[in-house]
């Protein structure tokens, strides 16, 4: 198992992002946090989705009374009381519960509305190497603090029809965003659900890749049955069958990732 190494860049900061749903947002923040984890990255899981998968991927149980990012962003309760550890080496996580489903128009009348992640992930940004948020599907003010946030965007496209459907409407949010984050990037483009039998899926493929260029990370994410299988064993890929061509990809992934920083 590779350990702990000193850090060779700043922190980064990637919303793993896309409106369009069932692409692979969650799937991917899980199994890449897990891959960089194993890389010896210090990696921070942020839940910003209502539906909390990333939480219960990693086999976390969502209690009543629980705290979690709603807290933060919401009520200012400080990170440290509700960060947590993960069983997934150099892998903590900011937790998502269901109160995070009104966040949404609870944000609208507060002050600096956009920044409340920011502000919130300020309190730790430099302990960390990766900083991974899993937005929801949706551009909504959760998305948008997401995207000031952030450092940069990683982009799932899942290998199916109307691949780059939304994609156009995304990144022109990014450009409106850009007024609040004027460094805001596109980390990269990863596709996901790929099944190379099919020649519509190779078709995607080629389109993104003409459309993105070398932001089209060179990673294939399969579709695999094992990799949908693990969320309900609260596990990634890399711990449920990690010989698997899906935990491979997702090591591919992080390396390319890692090379990008």
């Amino acid at each position: 198992m590779i350990t702990t190494k000193k850090r060779k860049h700043s922190p980064i900061t990637l919303a793993i992002i896309n409106q369009k749903g069932g692409v692979g947002k969650s799937t991917t923040a899980v199994n890449l946090a897990a891959a960089l984890g194993e890389q010896g990255q210090q990696v921070l899981l942020v839940d910003l989705d209502p539906q909390g998968n990333a939480t219960s991927g990693l086999g976390i149980e969502k209690v009543a009374g629980m705290q979690s990012i709603y807290d933060g962003i919401i009520g200012e309760v400080p990170l440290e009381n509700f960060l947590l550890t993960t069983r997934l080496l150099n892998v903590s996580i900011i937790p998502a519960t269901e109160d995070l489903a009104g966040a949404e128009q609870e944000l609208v009348s507060l002050l600096a509305r956009e920044n409340r992640l920011a502000d919130l992930l300020g309190q730790v940004k430099e302990k960390y190497d990766f900083i991974l948020i899993d937005c929801p599907p949706s551009l909504g003010l959760l998305s948008i603090n997401a995207m000031v946030a952030a450092d940069s965007l990683l982009i799932p496209i899942q290998c199916e029809y109307y691949a780059l459907e939304g994609v156009t409407k995304l990144l022109h949010t990014k450009d409106l965003v850009s007024r609040l984050n004027k460094e805001l990037t596109i980390y990269g483009v990863l596709l996901t659900m790929y099944d190379g039998r099919t020649s519509l899926a190779r078709q995607v493929v080629s389109d993104v890749q003409e459309y993105f260029g070398d932001l089209t990370f060179k990673a294939l994410i399969p579709r695999s049955v094992k990799l949908a299988e693990a969320p309900s064993y609260g596990k990634s890929i890399l711990e449920y069958a990690p010989s698997s061509k899906a935990a491979e990809s997702y090591r591919e992934c992080a390396k390319e990732v890692i090379r990008r920083a």
